[in-house]
């Protein structure tokens, strides 16, 4: 199904970004999304490794990229959490209720190691002037028996509502679920 992207969004966010300078500080948490179908995988732990985020991307300010190409920000708008340790969080989350195995964030908390590892590297991840959230990048799947994999993926989510901070934070638990399930189908199984 194709999702027809509207500018309009985006307009309304830079509008929101530029109207809340003056406000008081809003953090905003990412809710999680329906994680889908049942993915069977090869693997029965699962580590994953602190994401590796651009810069922008692991700052607390929610950046977006206008149409001239240029990501901006509120300070007053930020994420509830530190974008790395949330995000790696989040896809651990993910990939465990998708996959059902055994996974956790690193360090690696039990005793016996872990089957597979996974690492994902972030190259861009912003919501744009068409009113979408794009990460794409790389990642990384390291296995003791051998079967390493490495993969570049890029995503899109359209962010919906009027396009606020919130609805930006909605569209990241989407990415990052969309993120979890292509690396359980592609590399996992």
């Amino acid at each position: 199904m194709m999702t027809t992207l509207r500018p309009l969004p985006l307009l309304a966010v830079t509008v929101l970004l530029s109207a809340c300078f003056a406000g008081p500080e809003q953090r905003f948490a990412v809710p999680t999304a329906p994680a889908g179908d049942h993915v069977a995988v090869a693997f029965g732990s699962v580590v994953v490794r602190d994401l590796s985020l651009p810069d922008y991307a692991s700052s607390q300010e929610i950046f977006t990229r206008d149409a001239g190409g240029a990501l901006t920000s509120n300070p007053k708008l930020l994420w509830a959490d530190e974008p790395v340790r949330a995000m790696t969080l989040e896809l651990s989350s993910y990939l465990s209720r998708i996959t059902g195995a055994r996974v956790a964030a690193e360090p690696w908390p039990f005793t016996t190691g872990p089957d597979a590892a996974i690492e994902v590297r972030v190259a861009d991840m912003v919501a744009d002037a068409g009113g979408a959230l794009r990460l794409s990048g790389q990642y990384f799947v390291a296995t003791e028996g051998g079967r390493n994999r490495g993969r570049l993926f890029d995503l899109t989510v359209p962010i919906g509502g009027a396009g606020t901070a919130a609805d930006i934070a909605a569209a990241r638990g989407l990415i990052v679920r969309d993120l979890a399930r292509t690396i359980a189908t592609e590399a996992l199984r």
